[in-house]
């Protein structure tokens, strides 16, 4: 084959395959400079929130300096204006009223901000063979050996009876005791090792231990070292065992967010899965100026659990928000929702080569190639999805390319091996178009993901680019 030949051929090519180059070959030093730095303030957010307490808390001061408003029913709005809603200190809405009529529909930005973890069961506390302990109950998809031999910090909240709400946030200080579940140790594990994964850690074996020493007050009594955390909880939270019944407490890895690699080009920390995509669609209505179109930032609870409840995307919160704001103009709600678009926020799967066999290595995502646009979720047979339609794809890499935005495609791994979902069917369910739009990540739901800076920095993009020029 001539020179010339070969030149064509690799220029066709070019042209006519699917081929994305690695991020870093493609992005501006600006843009570099820019995503680190966007990075680091990412990094503390993940320390600082690892609730969806937390999460929320966190967006009202954000959004409040920036200039947005609690909305109150019957408000009246004029372009321009933010407003946000909480919904129970679980989910909030933010929105910037746009220039056009509401009845052309609003640009969603849809994540969530829940995180596998270890919930505080009801009545928790327990003594045996000189330890008291903390029963569990594990949230989201977890692999639970992963949970054991980890350093655990307690966060969350208490509501007595009288209504009075504690802060709880025990293990993030330097000076703070941690909490951990143990694991077996190897030299009498040899039945546990026989058995698969599933079947080796139960569930009920993931109880945190939280003291060791017997209460003086009681020194023949039963259960002495039970009565001496309690003695401790009343000293410092005033609480009784029967506040636990109306408590939302949750052990979370007690670790710090850190870079990864000799380059500094990942980041590791807990919570990535959903937060990357929530922080990252936050920051990016945060930034949006002036809209044509309503921007809309949706971050949920209860996705990793189905999505279900009163916080989560199946319940009427959004439905009624958008409701308030259609009234607000006179516009219908449901012509709203027929003529808007979402960007369903959430993570992706990334390539890992220390377990190839479970990938397809031409569809899932890589690191460092861009935010990753996903046409379709679920699992065997596509059951669980939304898959979005080819009109609304095209639309959407149009627009991510005529703006320079680094993106990849992205699926969750061989066709029968698993699968997954998103928050994308319910927002399709109003009859929205909706599409998966989020970041890789490895070592996705354990204590410990990873995740580029890069993309993280083009998911950031893409949901901004989306809420000024769709």
């Amino acid at each position: 084959m001539s020179d010339n030949s070969k030149d064509r051929a690799k220029e066709l090519k070019k042209k006519l395959f699917y081929d994305p180059e690695n991020g870093y070959d493609r992005i501006s030093p600006a843009d570099r400079e820019t995503a680190y730095a966007m990075s680091t303030e990412y990094s503390a957010f993940l320390d600082l929130c690892k609730t969806e307490t937390e999460c929320v808390e966190y967006s009202v001061r954000l959004a409040c300096k920036a200039g947005f408003r609690p909305y109150t029913r019957g408000m009246r709005l004029n372009p321009g204006d933010k407003v946000y809603s909480v919904n129970r200190e679980k989910s909030i809405i933010l929105a910037v009223i746009g220039k056009e009529s509401l009845s052309n529909g609003v640009n969603i930005v849809g994540a969530h901000i829940d995180s596998p973890r270890i919930d505080v069961r009801t009545i928790p506390l327990y003594e045996d063979s000189g330890m008291c302990l903390f029963k569990t109950h594990y949230y989201g998809g977890i692999k639970k050996y992963q949970w054991t031999s980890l350093p655990l910090e307690l966060r969350g909240v208490i509501v007595k009876k009288d209504g009075a709400k504690i802060q709880v946030s025990v293990g993030s200080s330097p000076n703070d005791p941690i909490f951990t579940i143990t694991d077996l140790l190897p030299h009498l594990a040899s039945d546990q090792m026989k058995k698969s994964l599933y079947d080796a850690f139960t569930g009920e074996s993931l109880n945190v231990i939280a003291g060791t020493i017997p209460s003086i007050s009681d020194k023949d009594g039963s259960e002495r070292i039970k009565l001496a955390v309690m003695e401790q909880l009343f000293e410092i939270y005033g609480i009784t065992e029967h506040d636990f019944i109306s408590a939302d407490l949750y052990f979370v890895p007690a670790v710090s967010s850190r870079d990864v690699g000799f380059d500094r080009s990942l980041i590791g920390a807990y919570g990535h899965d959903d937060r990357v995509c929530a922080y990252t669609a936050l920051q990016a209505i945060i930034k949006a100026k002036s809209p044509e179109k309503t921007s809309v930032c949706l971050l949920a609870d209860k996705e990793e659990t189905g999505s279900d409840g009163t916080t989560g995307m199946q319940s009427r919160f959004f439905d009624t928000f958008i409701e308030d704001l259609c009234a607000s103009q006179g516009a219908l709600a449901r012509q709203c929702m027929e003529n808007s678009a979402c960007l369903s926020a959430d993570v992706s799967n990334a390539f890992d080569p220390n377990y190839p066999e479970v990938s397809d290595k031409r569809n899932d995502s890589r690191i460092n190639l861009g935010a990753v646009l996903t046409k379709y979720t679920g699992s065997r047979g596509k059951y669980g999805t939304s898959e979005a339609d080819a009109d609304f794809v095209s639309k959407v890499r149009n627009l991510f390319d005529r703006h320079n935005v680094i993106w990849q495609t992205g699926q969750l791994g061989k066709v029968d091996q698993g699968g997954g979902g998103t928050i994308a069917k319910y927002m399709a369910n109003r009859n929205i178009d909706t599409v998966d739009m989020g970041v890789p990540v490895l070592s996705m739901h354990s204590p410990f993901e990873v995740i580029s800076k890069l993309d993280f920095y083009m998911a950031f993009r893409a949901f901004f680019e989306f809420y000024s020029h769709f």
